[in-house]
Parts: structure tokens; C-alpha cells; sequence
């Protein structure tokens, strides 16, 4: 396995070890770091490791935990009981189609109107659009990677066979994302957060951290070491036989964006300043920051009000940090068997039963990452 020191993607999204797409081989295995998932995770069944790690340091107090479940609706959990949980697990197959073909049209797309109106303006006038470009596609790509995450959890199609084919080849793979990797991982987090196979621990562990800490790691992410780390090991995974099928595939995908993107543009820099660089800086500090709002400074509990944070959300989070519904995350970790466009109504649930409540509701990110960095 391909350790880093904290540098990761998280999938919440949908970032650490990755492998062969399919069924042979799991995560240990792993030669590929994959760019959704932490780094430097420690080993089902590592007590020790665990136990000098620090957790808990953000828990909400007991005191404002009220024990109200079950109730007619809810189960002792928070889990929806029947007809509740039918309804709420309803898979929008139409409605995700256009979420794809949308995505598309919000990166590449992107690329090739802001080439055609560039085309003719001066130097001058056109780096200040192409600014606004860069950033907009590090977002850009984060759809990618949340959709591959709807993807994972089986629910962006009621088919499996067009779930996963779109999933992997056309919002998985071009986020750089090793599919089937990322689901195993990622399922094992849904297990037991901050458990002994927590595939994201070094990634939440040890908050609330100091502001200087706070802003090294954004720094970090911002000018690329994260995203090189990841980028390497993928290309150094053509290496291994074991990790070759799924890092060329994701490497095959990419050829083709690079090489439909220059077609389109006319423009040979479009690719690797337009679509790499994004992923390996802006989409790693917008990650970052989603990540730890979901769980940063929580700890091992049944209790999923411990493991995971609510915060409003504002339409600019809504936008940019926590789209396709990502920020009611407390709702996904509840059931995470209910599709996205439904967890508002599972969190309404939450709330309307008494067990979410103010006490434990961040006003906004703002004020939870300022929580975050006052250790």
C-alpha cells in the first residue's frame, strides 16, 4: 500500500489506497493511492493505532442528545420505518440523467464557451475570465465526484448495470476517481465511522486544531502538493499489475477529455491548465473543507449525532461545498440508502421528532470551520 501523510481527497464527497476496478483483490492490497479517499489509514483491526489517535474533540455534550427515538415514523436509530423509508428510497433515474448531462455542460462545457468568447479578446481581458474559469471547474469536478459517490451507494439509477457504467466511466474515472475501490472503502466508513477499518480517520482525527494548522493544511491543498501526491501514485500505478486495469482506465478517460477538449478549444493548454490543475488544487481545498465539516473532531458511536456534524447551509455552500444535497450528511449517514434529492425530507424528519435539534446545528460552515481551527 501507497502511504501518504495526510493528504487526501475524501469522497463525500467522493480520497488514500486504491485497486484493480472490480472484485478481485480489496483496499489493503492496494499499490494506487486513489484520490478520494485519506491517506495513511491504519489497518482493520489496528487497536492500537486507534487508540493513540485523538477523537471527540468536536462531540456535542450528552446534555443536548435528547432520547426520543423511536417514534411511529423513525426508527431507534433515526432510520425511516416503512411506508416512510419506501417512499424516501425512491430512486430518480431521469432526473440523475439530466444531473449528468448537466455536469458536463458545467466543466467541459464550461471550457469550450469560455475559448469561443475569449478567442478575440486581449491578454488583458481574457486572464480574468479564465480566473473565474479555474475556480469554477475545481467545483466542477467535485460534482463529478459527488455524483460518483450517488453512484456508489447504487443510487443515481434504479438499473445496477446503468448505475455502474455511468458511475465509473463517466463521473467516476473523470474525477480521477477508482470506482469500485472508492465503494468498498467508502462502504466500510458507513460501517463504523471512526472504527478500526475507518478507511477516512487520519483525515478527521485530532480537531479542533490551531488556526496555523488550519490554514497550513488549505495552503497545502491550494498549491498542488496533495493533488501531486495523488496524481503520482496513479501514474506510477501503471507499474503494478495488480493496480494497472483500473489506473489505465481512469488514465484512458482522461486522454479522451484531453483530447476532445483540444479538438473543441483549439487550445493545447486546456486540458492540463483547465481540468488537471483545478482537480489538483481548487477541488482539494473545496474537499477538504466539505470532509471535515462532516465529520471532523466526531468520534465512534451508534449514536450517529457523534459522528457526524449538521450545520445550515446557505445557498452559496449549497453551490459550492456541498451540492447535489451532500450537506444534509447526518440524513446519509441515518439511512444511507436513500437517494439525494430525499435526504432533506429524511432531516425534516430528524428535526420534526426532536432528536436534531439547535443545540447541535451549526448556524453555518463559517461558524463550524471557525470551531474547527480554535484548538
Amino acid at each position: 500500500m501507497t502511504i501518504a501523510d495526510d493528504h487526501r481527497t475524501h469522497h463525500g464527497a467522493p480520497g488514500g489506497p486504491a485497486v484493480a476496478d472490480g472484485s478481485a483483490g480489496s483496499a489493503a492490497d492496494a499499490e494506487l493511492v486513489v484520490p478520494e479517499l485519506t491517506d495513511g489509514l491504519p489497518t482493520e483491526g489496528d487497536a492500537a493505532t486507534i487508540s493513540g489517535l485523538r477523537m471527540g474533540g468536536m462531540v456535542p455534550d450528552a446534555s443536548v442528545l435528547p432520547d426520543v427515538l423511536p417514534t411511529d415514523r423513525l426508527g431507534p436509530s433515526g432510520k425511516p420505518l416503512p411506508p416512510l423509508r419506501a417512499e424516501l428510497r425512491r430512486t430518480h433515474s431521469w432526473r440523475n440523467a439530466a444531473n449528468v448531462v448537466s455536469v458536463w455542460l458545467q466543466t467541459a462545457g464550461l471550457l469550450v464557451v469560455a475559448s469561443w468568447l475569449t478567442r478575440q479578446l486581449p491578454l488583458w481581458a481574457a486572464i480574468p475570465i479564465w480566473a473565474v474559469v479555474f475556480l469554477a471547474m475545481g467545483r466542477g469536478l467535485g460534482l463529478f465526484a459527488i455524483l460518483g459517490h450517488e453512484a456508489a451507494h447504487r443510487l443515481l439509477f434504479s438499473r445496477k448495470r446503468v448505475n455502474d457504467l455511468v458511475g465509473r466511466w463517466l463521473v467516476a474515472y473523470p474525477a480521477f476517481v477508482p470506482f469500485d475501490l472508492y465503494r468498498r472503502s467508502h462502504f466500510a466508513h458507513h460501517r463504523e465511522e471512526f472504527g478500526p477499518a475507518e478507511p477516512d480517520l487520519n483525515l478527521y482525527n485530532g480537531y479542533p486544531i490551531s488556526r496555523a494548522s488550519f490554514r497550513r493544511k488549505l495552503v497545502r491543498d491550494a498549491r498542488g502538493s496533495s493533488g501531486w501526491k495523488n496524481l503520482k501514485s496513479l501514474l506510477l500505478a501503471v507499474r503494478s499489475e495488480f493496480a494497472r486495469p483500473v489506473a489505465l482506465r481512469i488514465l484512458g478517460v482522461q486522454l479522451v477529455i484531453a483530447v476532445a477538449l483540444t479538438a473543441a478549444t483549439r487550445t493545447w493548454w486546456i486540458y492540463p491548465v483547465m481540468w488537471l490543475l483545478p482537480w489538483m488544487t481548487v477541488w482539494r481545498v473545496i474537499n477538504r473543507l466539505r470532509a471535515i465539516a462532516e465529520h471532523g473532531g466526531m468520534t465512534h458511536s451508534p449514536d450517529r449525532r457523534l459522528t457526524t456534524h449538521v450545520a445550515h447551509q446557505s445557498w452559496i455552500a449549497r453551490s459550492i461545498f456541498v451540492p447535489f444535497n451532500t450537506g444534509w450528511h447526518l440524513a446519509h449517514h441515518v439511512d444511507m440508502g436513500i437517494p439525494f434529492q430525499n435526504l432533506p425530507a429524511l432531516h425534516d424528519e430528524l428535526v420534526a421528532s426532536g432528536w436534531v435539534t439547535d443545540e447541535i446545528t451549526y448556524p453555518s460552515y463559517v461558524a463550524l470551520w471557525k470551531a474547527l481551527a480554535s484548538g
